[in-house]
């Protein structure tokens, strides 16, 4: 795969920033490091954005994140290792990655207001909007992954 443009981010300067800055104030939000990877990682598999899968499982190993977990995200809906708080999250990232389809679904929302707080569900909501433009950005740009991952810690 040929890359299309590998200074796409250079190019829209001070936006740029403004999305690093955006990102900065999602993680120093009141969700937990883990959560957000998981749903970063869920995004990227539904949007085929090979780049952000790397960069999502690598942070999240990074993180002290299991390789079974990580494995277990793309069929967490049959996995006893997530909590229910996690799959509130999983299945609200997938509701809103493939809005199109049926929408932002009121049992998926009951569902993720049963386990967040009000502002919870806005941070998780503003960070599922997030990985979904950095795939689509990524995706067009037809940005590379990387070769390896780190150790498991």
């Amino acid at each position: 795969m040929t890359p299309r443009m590998t200074d796409h981010f250079k190019r829209i300067g001070p936006a740029f920033q403004g999305l690093v800055a955006f990102e900065t104030e999602l993680r120093n939000g009141p969700l937990d490091h883990s959560l957000l990877h998981l749903i970063k990682l869920r995004a990227s598999q539904l949007n085929g954005c090979a780049f952000c899968v790397h960069i999502h499982v690598a942070d999240a190993l990074k993180d002290g994140e299991s390789h079974l977990r990580l494995h277990m995200v793309a069929a967490w809906r049959d996995s006893s290792l997530f909590t229910p708080r996690e799959r509130a999250a999983l299945a609200w990232t997938e509701a809103l990655t493939l809005v199109s389809e049926k929408g932002a679904p009121d049992d998926v929302w009951s569902e993720v207001t049963a386990v967040f707080t009000e502002d919870d569900v806005a941070f998780l909501t503003f960070a599922i909007g997030a990985i979904n433009l950095w795939n689509r950005t990524q995706i067009a740009f037809r940005v590379a992954h990387g070769p390896e991952l780190p150790a498991e810690r």
